[in-house]
């Protein structure tokens, strides 16, 4: 499945638009890498475990993106548009939704 942030494949005309698609995964960060993540914070340098939950989202909302648009015969997503938001009170569960057009090229 090919996809792109763009609106347009260059040499691959769309044949047909067939309806937007989107993927989501809410994960879950634990006790115990909030308090690394903390400790990283403080000392600095990157949060392993944060980046491997949201890569783990990624995958996750990407998949069901592509699920769905092989469900409607589509063999590109165009347009497509990733967000991450944290939710919950104490930031502990992140969001990863990926949104894009589903077409024939």
């Amino acid at each position: 499945m090919i996809m792109t942030t763009t609106s347009s494949l260059e040499g691959k005309p769309v044949e047909e638009y067939l309806d937007i698609v989107v993927g989501e995964a809410i994960v879950g960060v634990n006790v115990f890498k909030d308090i690394f993540a903390a400790i990283t914070d403080i000392v600095g340098g990157r949060s392993g475990s944060y980046e491997g939950e949201m890569a783990r989202a990624r995958e996750i909302a990407f998949a069901e993106m592509k699920q769905a648009a092989t469900y409607l015969g589509a063999n590109a997503i165009i347009g497509v548009d990733i967000d991450y938001e944290v939710i919950s009170g104490k930031g502990n569960m992140l969001i990863v939704s990926v949104s894009g057009t589903a077409v024939r090229v």
